[in-house]
């Protein structure tokens, strides 16, 4: 499966931003998707997952309340909706999908990755 993140980009503290992973290749519906993020210098960090139906959801404790995740079936494509954005949520975030139906909140869990897209948030 290939997968191509899109909707970063710059935004002051406080606004929101959503990030979109469109996935082609392979059937989506039985993937579990996550997403990850990598500041400079940082190791890549869990983010976000959903499981194959949307059914679960898991967050970081950095994010939770402040991002959602969701997915449609239907158009092959997992979100990230980002609200009430802190500085030190900057970094490429990373969506990525799991040949299991679960949501992982584990990196090696995930078998494909797609390209990265790049979120800075300033004060």
């Amino acid at each position: 499966v290939q997968l191509q993140a899109s909707g970063g980009g710059l935004v002051q503290a406080g606004g929101s931003l959503r990030l979109s992973c469109a996935a082609s290749g392979r059937t989506f519906s039985s993937y579990g998707m996550g997403w990850f993020r990598q500041a400079p210098g940082k190791e890549r960090e869990f983010v976000a997952a959903i499981n194959w139906s949307g059914g679960s959801v898991y967050y970081a404790d950095s994010v939770k309340g402040r991002f959602t995740i969701s997915r449609d079936n239907a158009k092959d494509t997992v979100y990230l909706q980002m609200n009430s954005l802190k500085v030190e949520d900057t970094a490429v975030y990373y969506c990525a999908a799991d040949r299991s139906v679960y949501a992982s909140q584990t990196l090696s869990d995930y078998d494909y990755w797609g390209q990265g897209t790049q979120v800075t948030v300033s004060s």
